[in-house]
């Protein structure tokens, strides 16, 4: 196998290759965005995600870390910061993986491709409220299913069109009316207090894109 430092450049630059949108961020090979769609015949159809993600110095033996840029309701994903829940990530990651498996089960085995053709397109069809980041959202599908869905599909509605996972910033965060993304154009005071506050709440929830080496460190 591969070391550790060429096969991130491998599996990054595949998946740059693929049709996935990628953004890398200030050309770092180990930080970027990608836009993700929810998976048809789900509440998430329709809605677009900016995915932020984060590769550790041991990827692939430790999975990449993962977050929603905007707003996404459900159980295993914290909804003031969007980062997944390492647990949910860790149980299933192998080396064998690359990036495109990221969005199903993670192992090394893995690729960056894997991560958004099965791993996460799984986690939105198949929720485990057993292990929940937002027990607001794992309440709501244990007890009444077709609530949950419908919370979702509203969530879809305002926080995830094309244009908003544009919009997004570095930090991840979203205030609930997407008040950065609507200040006037003209209007530099109210995109600067936007931007403020936006950094503000990054600092709050700054450990929601830990790596899973970070988290063990601590």
């Amino acid at each position: 196998m591969a070391s550790p430092s060429k096969r991130r450049e491998q599996d990054v630059m595949k998946l740059m290759m693929s049709d996935w949108e990628v953004e890398l961020v200030e050309d770092n090979i180990s930080e970027f965005c990608v836009h993700f769609a929810g998976p048809k015949d789900s509440p998430y159809e329709g809605g677009v995600w900016k995915v932020h993600v984060e590769l550790p110095e041991s990827y692939p033996y430790k999975s990449p870390s993962i977050g929603f840029h905007n707003k996404l309701y459900h159980p295993n994903v914290d909804e003031g910061s969007g980062s997944v829940c390492l647990d949910v990530i860790n149980q299933t990651w192998s080396p064998m993986f690359d990036l495109i498996n990221v969005f199903e089960t993670w192992s090394p085995m893995f690729d960056l491709i894997n991560v958004f053709e099965v791993f996460l397109p799984q986690l939105l069809l198949y929720p485990n409220p057993t292990d929940p980041l937002n027990g607001e959202a794992a309440a709501l599908l244990m007890r009444d299913p077709a609530g949950y869905a419908a919370r979702v599909k509203e969530h879809v509605r305002r926080f995830a069109t094309r244009e908003a996972a544009l919009g997004r910033t570095k930090s991840g965060k979203s205030s609930d009316d997407g008040a950065a993304a609507a200040a006037p154009r003209g209007d530099a005071a109210q995109q600067r207090d936007a931007g403020e506050a936006a950094g503000e709440q990054r600092e709050e929830s700054e450990g929601g894109f830990l790596s899973s080496s970070e988290e063990e460190d601590e």
